[in-house]
């Protein structure tokens, strides 16, 4: 071995090192003490006791952590079967060549998710309010302009009754043009050839759709419902800023997370709040192998 190659051997490892000090310190340390944690009950943050799984099963009979859950997973439908079809109709019609200015309406729909989740939260309490509400008063003025409907009550109450539909109105509003994002770029990439060719065949426009494009695009679909489906368990911002710790009245805005941070950081039960952690995690995992399976059917 040449002197040189002698003292070079380590370069590699040291401009790795940093990477690999950082990692181990704020991911598989945090991670591992997560699991200590998720097995202990604590008095303080010095004095604890080993109680096993104790904490996980406590929480199956946890009657706020169901309402919780439930309300995640109904949220987390709103997200995938109102707001993903809806981006990949918006997709569709901006991806059209006949449709003037493009950029321009790609750039407004896309815009709202540039907006802090802060300003959201603020900017939809104003609008769900009752009477003075912009959403009341425009549904107010609408159904009174035709005769056939019944006017809208502008004391409807949103954020009283119909928390959870007022969420999915918001996270709508702010990430529907972030999803259309991916399936655009997901349909520039479609074959033309492959349309072509189904339209010699005689192919209508539902049966291209079908047979073409959504074969097409399904890594990127699969994607994007994986992706959508982890920040709709993770919320946490938009309901903990629109309705207070507490998720609203009778809780119907409590999240998992939000469950997670009032046990941990409000009342001090900081092992109930890492079992919480890691069953909302397995839930996830359990998710990307579903969505890892799907890939893998939509490639076959």
């Amino acid at each position: 071995m040449s002197s040189r190659s002698r003292y070079t051997w380590w370069a590699p490892y040291f401009f790795i090192a940093p990477f690999v000090l950082l990692f181990l310190v704020f991911t598989v340390y945090p991670l591992i003490y997560s699991v200590v944690m998720a097995v202990k009950q604590y008095n303080g943050l010095q004095v604890s006791v080993f109680v096993g799984l104790e904490n996980f099963f406590n929480l199956a009979e946890d009657l706020e952590f169901r309402k919780a859950l439930r309300n995640t997973f109904v949220f987390a439908a709103g997200s995938l079967f109102i707001q993903l079809p809806c981006s990949l109709g918006l997709a569709m019609l901006l991806n059209r060549p006949d449709i003037r200015a493009r950029g321009f309406f790609r750039m407004i729909f896309f815009a709202p998710v540039l907006v802090g989740l802060a300003f959201v939260a603020v900017m939809f309490g104003l609008i769900f309010e009752k009477n003075t509400g912009l959403l009341n008063v425009l549904l107010h003025d609408l159904t009174a302009a035709i005769p056939l409907l019944p006017t809208w009550d502008k004391e409807f109450p949103w954020l009283q009754e119909y928390v959870m539909p007022a969420l999915i109105l918001a996270a709508f509003w702010m990430y529907i043009g972030f999803n259309m994002v991916y399936f655009l770029a997901a349909l520039q990439n479609v074959s033309k050839d492959l349309i072509e060719a189904a339209m010699v065949d005689g192919a209508n426009a539902w049966h291209r759709f079908l047979n073409v494009t959504i074969p097409a695009i399904w890594p990127v679909a699969t994607f994007v419902f994986l992706l959508s489906f982890i920040g709709s368990m993770q919320l946490f911002e938009l309901p903990f800023l629109l309705l207070g710790p507490g998720g609203g009245p009778d809780k119907q805005g409590l999240t998992v997370v939000m469950y997670l941070f009032d046990q941990g950081f409000n009342v001090g039960r900081f092992g109930y709040a890492g079992a919480i952690g890691w069953v909302l995690a397995m839930i996830l995992f359990c998710f990307a192998m579903l969505q890892k399976f799907l890939a893998r059917r939509g490639e076959a």
